[in-house]
């Protein structure tokens, strides 16, 4: 009886998985060949299939399931990648101003978001994957969140705003370090600090040296060691304030989300040694992939026409995020230069 409602799972689930699967695929195809930026990919090449999100469709169920469930298992893999001796290498001062950076752009983004006439979903939202690390940051915060008929569209339009941004930092942000006369580790610590996306921090570093690429990773992956507990402090504040019962129909938002145990477990394994490096490099794919497919799937479900209407002023809200970030993380590097 089990075995035939497993099968039966699986068989709803197939479609969907799969054509998330292929639109990733292709995505990286056009990353590796084009230059662009899979997460970017991913998302508009999953805008153009939203009819395969229709509920009548073979695809609705493993489009919805890669959108949640694969998301979660993606965030979770990432904390193979961070350890407690990486935080040792930088030191204290420099930590200090990257944590610092991350509360001070989520603050901005709550004050902002009043401001801008924007609710606090979406500060905390774009606030989250500015300040820790874009598109990763944007879904881990979108699963702790609770759920509203706005939520597909505004997980889409911050992923979209981080990687283009991103993709912007990438280009202009090395040659402003060079013109605001840093050394290498101040670069390092500035491209680190400020670039929302992994993939963009390596691109901008070693476009200048190997040892500014370097470094810029490490300060980036501090910036994501800070995901495990900005989301578990959101789901804490949501469930602690009441705030999940806002609107008709919104779930309660977990007290501790599965997918931050598993982020915290796998970073307390690696710190301890216990993840070998090949193991550590092996769930660092499946983590890029499964976050891929994730956000293929987001875009699958995801009406452009309605993403449009998200307006003008969340555009400004995440534009003076990222503004406030690099202004930050520039003042803290003179003072501590």
């Amino acid at each position: 009886m089990i075995a035939a409602l497993d099968q039966s799972r699986i068989r709803a689930l197939f479609p969907g998985i799969a054509v998330a699967t292929l639109v990733a695929v292709t995505a990286q195809f056009l990353a590796e060949h084009y230059g662009a930026p899979a997460m970017l990919m991913a998302l508009l090449l999953g805008l153009t299939l939203n009819f395969l999100a229709e509920p009548e469709t073979r695809t609705a169920t493993g489009v919805a399931f890669s959108a949640k469930t694969v998301l979660r298992l993606g965030v979770a893999l990432l904390g193979a990648r961070i350890s407690v001796q990486m935080l040792a290498e930088l030191g204290g001062p420099m930590i200090a101003l990257v944590i610092a950076g991350v509360v001070v752009t989520i603050l901005f983004a709550l004050l902002a978001a009043r401001l801008f006439g924007r609710g606090w979903r979406l500060a905390l939202l774009t606030g989250g994957s500015v300040a820790i690390c874009g598109a990763s940051a944007a879904m881990a915060i979108a699963a702790v969140l609770p759920r509203t008929d706005k939520s597909d569209r505004n997980l889409a339009f911050t992923v979209l705003s981080v990687t283009i941004l991103s993709t912007v930092a990438m280009v202009i942000y090395p040659p402003l370090s060079t013109a605001l006369g840093f050394n290498a580790l101040e670069s390092a610590v500035f491209l680190g600090g400020t670039i929302h996306d992994v993939a963009q921090v390596v691109g901008a570093g070693f476009s200048i040296s190997p040892e500014v690429g370097e470094t810029a990773t490490l300060v980036k992956l501090i910036r994501v060691s800070m995901l495990a507990p900005v989301v578990l402090i959101f789901s804490l504040a949501i469930r602690g304030g009441g705030l999940g019962d806002l609107e008709p129909g919104a779930k309660r938002p977990p007290l501790l989300p599965s997918f931050v145990v598993g982020f915290l477990a796998l970073a307390t394994l690696n710190s301890l040694g216990v993840i070998p490096p090949a193991l550590s490099s092996l769930a660092e794919g499946a983590s890029r992939w499964a976050l891929l497919i994730a956000i293929a799937a987001v875009g699958i479900n995801t009406s452009l026409v309605r993403m449009l209407d998200v307006g003008g002023t969340a555009i400004a809200l995440i534009v003076a995020e990222t503004v406030l970030l690099g202004t930050f993380i520039v003042a803290g590097v003179h003072l501590l230069g």
